[in-house]
């Protein structure tokens, strides 16, 4: 699995009772800004105001199975035992959302040098995801990491700050990022008012 994040590509499964995993090479790669997610005036009044806690690899497990209870979804029982195992190697992370002690929102990924693999977010509330990923963004900022791999674009992160690139310009990027050094456990989390400082507010 390392081996082949490290090469640029990727496995899904077709379902959930897909028994075979599939390793994708797309020619356009989804990343996001490390710090400067986009931030709504809307999403920032609700940070403010906010008492959610954020918090980092408490509930790995919790957040992979929220990613994947949804009507489709490509995270079959050989990735979960995949996932659990790279948690318990140090490569595989967790940013939880809490409110009091429920998960709201999350998102898990791999890591490889300074580079964030993201590989699924949920929302069990509104704006759920959107805290997960605008607080591990100015996270990874912080803790050196210089590229956030969303494997597709998709209208939604392209919303909040995500870009298209080519796969030659994906793999050129992920070269050089998996070859410096990082470490997510480095810091503890920022908190809401600093996310929000990293981020760029929209309209």
């Amino acid at each position: 699995m390392l081996w082949g994040y490290a090469n640029g590509i990727f496995p899904m499964a077709d379902s959930a009772d897909d028994a075979i995993l599939h390793w994708l090479d797309p020619l356009r790669r989804g990343i996001m800004p490390i710090g400067g997610v986009h931030a709504s005036g809307s999403m920032r009044r609700h940070l403010r105001r906010s008492d959610w806690q954020v918090t980092l690899n408490r509930r790995f497990g919790d957040v992979v199975r929220a990613c994947a209870a949804r009507s489709e979804t490509w995270i079959n029982a050989e990735l979960h035992h995949v996932y659990d195992d790279l948690h318990r190697l140090g490569h595989a992370h967790s940013i939880e959302v809490l409110d009091g002690d429920l998960l709201v929102g999350g998102i898990f990924g791999l890591t490889i040098g300074a580079a964030f693999f993201g590989e699924s977010m949920f929302s069990g509330r509104t704006n759920g995801s959107k805290t997960a990923l605008i607080v591990l963004s100015a996270h990874l900022a912080a803790c050196g990491f210089r590229l956030f791999d969303t494997q597709y674009p998709t209208p939604h992160l392209e919303s909040l700050g995500g870009q298209t690139i080519s796969r030659a310009d994906y793999r050129s990027r992920l070269a050089d990022a998996i070859q410096r050094p990082a470490d997510i456990t480095a810091l503890p989390l920022p908190s809401f008012q600093a996310a929000l400082q990293a981020s760029t507010q929209t309209s």
